[in-house]
């Protein structure tokens, strides 16, 4: 570890340990549980036992305070709870729930602390131990940083098993029968002699008498849901459209809006006309917002047309105005000044480096937009009392501050109703469109207001996956890798993207180079140190954050060196492994496409290649193998091999659907998107400039998942970072070409 990694490791230790010790009034505020939710308001013939499960007379109610951007969350919450509840799948419903502290995400504490996944040492649980508590003290409630299932899986069944034995224990008192002569199943009590008497019947009574708290979790080899594929609880509503988005939901006396603001990020705005706008047919108002204007009409293509005749005169961006320059900008950040931390400081990389002739290159990452299918929107109503908000979010909690700070309302005065997303990929993490939302609701108190972005606005207004760039130098002897010096340099996403929810994040940021610091790897000699580039176009967190850049740039160059030692990719990767369990995976991925460590993976046949790539984030390490066709007509992706480790597989058929999504959006971003600036703008607003991987290039995909991890971990962005470098070196295996930017059309075509 250098004397940097170990000083920034340091502050943070201590500035989180006074953060937790400042929020906290004792050890027992942490040891107190939240108030549960679902109390508030509550039927007399309705029962709680927790924040996640409600019965009344009539049904049975299951919260799943996750949001569902389409990676099925809502049902694999549900399996959890109804795994121990002794429910099935039709025998319930389920909500999203109130924003509440009572959700805080328990995962998130572990990307929160900078220590490797696999280091298991005191201080590192020590520190995830704070920071878990810090997360509790703030009730930080959100979804992302694939932490879903991780924060669920033993939470949501202990609170299962709690009304489980609850509901078995109001049964014995109600019919005075022996506690341990009482079983249940289908969402019912079953008696001695076969008498079934449902969880329903049983509400008012189990009202009265405190929740069991001590309860036992049943043996894996007993599960009937967990681990088997389930049929999710969206897939009627969704296979037949009749699944409502937020996009989809509308009010009575509801009005329509549609903004145009500044497309320089950030930048003002000097004058509008609108008067041509204001005489066009549906237009009701035109208002200000924020660096721009909202059109007010009778439906959402009126408001947009009108929207296009507005003539403005903007401000300039607050950053560099062309691509080139922001490229220069990072160029120039590989200096002490600009170090935000080093990550690992193994060996003796100075001496090695001296030793022998050095190989040095260089790989860049653009900026990328999330691009989700449902554009953002919101239906927001205002008035004196309260604000009402229906729409598809991550982070339910800080949006109600957000908002409230807008409109001049307290937190707990926002009523937000999340609804089932489009998309994301880190999109709907923002507020932006949220603040926007409020500001002309706020000017129209007690009209309801749908509000929904162009797809062109929603382009010129996303914040991008940040820019990156790694500078590599490295040695091999006898056949091997011996040194590797890397250096990444690239704005802070977490300081762009918390500075707009009004927070400040103190210490190193992480993700500069996650994917590579926290590879686990056990390398002879390396250093790897991460530079702080000043913010230049805003950005966000986009699916995988740092380790889609960070990762296409370590193995990359890790692909070059073993070129260079004359060693096999597989064979030089897992001897190199450092991790059991992610040389496994590596083991398992070669096993699947019978890679030949011998004869290595360009002895297919002319034009063809193979590529392998290793990256983990979030804790889940990931291997994928490429294989490609160099045809006349362009470059073919045949087939791809994925395996993963996650700890515990909860549904088979979604886990295998996510990890194929992962690769092909891992791939088609590679191979054909960036956003780039002109005139302080981004060029590309919409799909045709931003185009995504085509179904007639999709390749064969076969996915692996083990359970060897000693945590259990999420799925839905680690298939992605692997993708580029995999497809980049097995594109060098067939055609000798080296890719060492992104996106690759720009050097290769594809068919």
């Amino acid at each position: 570890m250098g004397r940097l990694g170990t000083i920034t490791k340091r502050t943070f230790l201590v500035g989180s340990a006074a953060v937790a010790g400042g929020i906290a009034f004792g050890l027992y505020k942490l040891a107190t549980p939240q108030e549960n939710p679902l109390e508030e308001g509550l039927l007399e013939n309705a029962a709680t036992f927790n924040p996640w499960i409600l019965i009344d007379s009539e049904k049975i109610t299951l919260i799943t305070p996750h949001g569902d951007k389409g990676q099925g969350v809502t049902s694999m919450q549900a399996a959890l709870l109804a795994e121990e509840l002794d429910v099935e799948f039709g025998q319930f419903e389920t909500s999203f729930g109130q924003p509440s502290a009572a959700y805080w995400n328990t995962a998130m504490a572990d990307e929160g602390v900078p220590f490797m996944a696999t280091d298991k040492s005191f201080k590192a649980d020590a520190m995830r131990d704070v920071m878990g508590g810090v997360m509790k003290l703030m009730g930080m409630q959100g979804t992302g940083g694939s932490t879903s299932t991780p924060d669920s899986y033993e939470k949501l069944r202990i609170a299962g098993a709690m009304a489980r034995e609850t509901l078995k224990l109001t049964a014995s008192k109600k019919f005075k029968t022996p506690l341990d002569q009482l079983k249940t199943k289908n969402a019912a009590v079953i008696f001695p002699g076969g008498k079934i008497v449902k969880y329903t019947e049983l509400a008012v009574d189990a009202a009265q008498i405190a929740p069991v708290q001590d309860v036992q979790l049943r043996d894996p080899s007993e599960w009937r849901l967990v681990g088997r594929p389930m049929k999710r609880v969206d897939i009627v509503e969704k296979s037949t459209g009749t699944l409502k988005y937020g996009i989809d939901q509308t009010m009575k006396d509801m009005v329509y809006a549609t903004v145009k603001v500044n497309p320089r990020q950030g930048g003002g705005i000097k004058r509008y006309d609108a008067s041509t706008a204001e005489t066009m047919r549906g237009v009701k108002k035109i208002l200000p917002v924020t660096n721009g204007v909202a059109v007010i009409a009778s439906n959402t293509w009126y408001a947009i047309q009108a929207a296009e005749e507005i003539e403005f005169e903007w401000e300039p961006a607050p950053y560099p105005a062309e691509q080139k320059d922001h490229w220069a900008e990072i160029s120039k950040s590989f200096v002490e000044e600009k170090l935000d931390s080093e990550w690992r400081n193994d060996g003796d990389v100075e001496q090695a480096l001296s030793a022998r002739e050095v190989i040095s290159r260089e790989y860049r990452s653009p900026y990328v937009a999330h691009a989700p299918l449902e554009p953002l929107n919101v239906l927001i109503r205002v008035s004196a009392e309260k604000v009402e908000i229906w729409s598809g979010h991550q982070m339910p909690r800080m949006l109600q501050k957000i908002v409230a700070k807008v409109t001049g309302h307290n937190a707990d005065q926002v009523t937000f109703h999340n609804l089932y997303m489009g998309g994301s990929f880190g999109h709907r993490l923002e507020m932006e469109h949220l603040k926007l939302a409020a500001e002309i609701a706020n000017q129209m108190r007690g009209v309801p207001i749908k509000l929904t972005y162009s797809r062109e606005e929603d382009f010129a207004h996303d914040f991008p996956r940040h820019i990156a760039m790694g500078r590599g130098k490295g040695t091999v002897k006898d056949g091997k890798v011996e040194a590797i010096d890397l250096e990444i340099a690239a704005p802070s996403v977490i300081n762009s993207q918390m500075g707009r929810a009004g927070l400040s994040i103190p210490g190193p940021d992480a993700q500069i180079a996650a994917g590579a610091w926290n590879n686990p790897y056990q390398f002879p000699n390396y250093r790897m140190r991460a530079y702080r580039v000043d913010e230049l176009a805003p950005v966000s967190s986009w699916r995988s954050v740092g380790a889609a850049g960070a990762g296409f740039i370590f193995d990359s160059f890790l692909d070059e060196l073993i070129h260079e030692a004359g060693a096999d990719p597989m064979a030089e990767r897992i001897r190199l492994m450092g991790d059991k369990t992610s040389r496994t995976v590596l083991e398992t991925v070669a096993e699947m496409c019978s890679w030949n460590t011998k004869l290595g993976a360009t002895k297919l046949g002319e034009n063809k290649g193979r590529g392998v790539a290793f990256v983990e984030s979030f804790g889940v390490p990931v291997a994928e193998v490429v294989e490609v066709t160099n045809t006349e007509d362009g470059l073919k992706i045949d087939k791809v091999w994925i395996a993963c480790d996650v700890g515990r597989i909860i549904d088979p058929v979604n886990f295998e659907n996510l990890v194929q999504g992962g690769v092909i959006f891992g791939l088609g971003h590679a191979m054909n998107c960036e956003i780039t600036y002109s005139d302080g703008m981004a060029e590309q607003s919409n799909y045709d400039s931003h185009d995504g991987m085509r179904m007639s290039q999709c390749p064969e995909i076969f996915v692996k998942g083990l359970e060897n991890g000693s945590k259990v971990r999420g799925i839905g962005e680690p298939p992605v970072p692997p993708a580029a470098p995999a497809l980049a070196n097995a594109i060098f295996a067939a055609t000798g070409k080296r890719l060492r930017e992104m996106p690759f059309n720009k050097h290769i075509d594809f068919v």
